[in-house]
């Protein structure tokens, strides 16, 4: 299970960094991916994570899940990033995981229209942004590919529910389990 973490500047660094150690707990293959010019990615709290690559370095590459974290402005800068928008278009196309947590849902999938008439969570008030999209009031939704959650305080479980989809519901149990979830 190889998968994709973006990174701009002003991500969630709960969001980002607690979904990264989730997944490789669960064994998946995990690169965090620098949408910047540069590797280094500044969160929304001034928190600076060195990426393990640049996104020139993987948009050709295939990857069973791409994840997008929140926060501001980093959602945004993902939103932005026509690059980006075209690798999650292929993916969801070919019915591979797509994920996103936060503003991401709305801003990032919301405006590529692949959640138009789709369940989706995001962070309250980031509705009206994409009201095209069946927004639910739940911590973590699953619909069909797409996986998405409500904010900070559920990256953990928007993380696990990854895992569940990509390696079943033991692994994602067992890795909860080894955390004292």
């Amino acid at each position: 299970m190889k998968s994709f973490v973006f990174l701009a500047n002003g991500f969630e660094e709960i969001e980002a960094l607690a979904t990264v150690d989730v997944l490789r707990r669960a064994g998946m293959v995990v690169t965090t991916v620098s949408i910047n010019p540069t590797k280094q990615a500044v969160g929304a709290h001034g928190v600076v994570v060195e990426a393990d690559a640049l996104l020139s370095d993987v948009c050709d590459s295939e990857a069973d899940w791409l994840v997008m974290p929140g926060g501001l402005p980093g959602a945004q800068y993902l939103a932005e990033c026509e690059v980006l928008g075209k690798m999650i278009v292929a993916q969801n196309q070919v019915g591979k995981g797509v994920a996103a947590i936060c503003a991401a849902p709305a801003m990032v999938l919301g405006s590529l229209g692949i959640m138009n008439g789709r369940k989706a969570t995001g962070y309250p008030g980031t509705e009206q942004l994409a009201p095209a999209v069946d927004w639910q009031s739940d911590k973590v939704v699953v619909d069909a590919n797409v996986i998405t959650g409500k904010g900070p305080g559920a990256a953990v479980d928007f993380a696990l529910a990854i895992v569940a989809s990509a390696k079943g519901q033991d692994v994602a149990d067992e890795v909860a389990a080894a955390m004292l979830i």
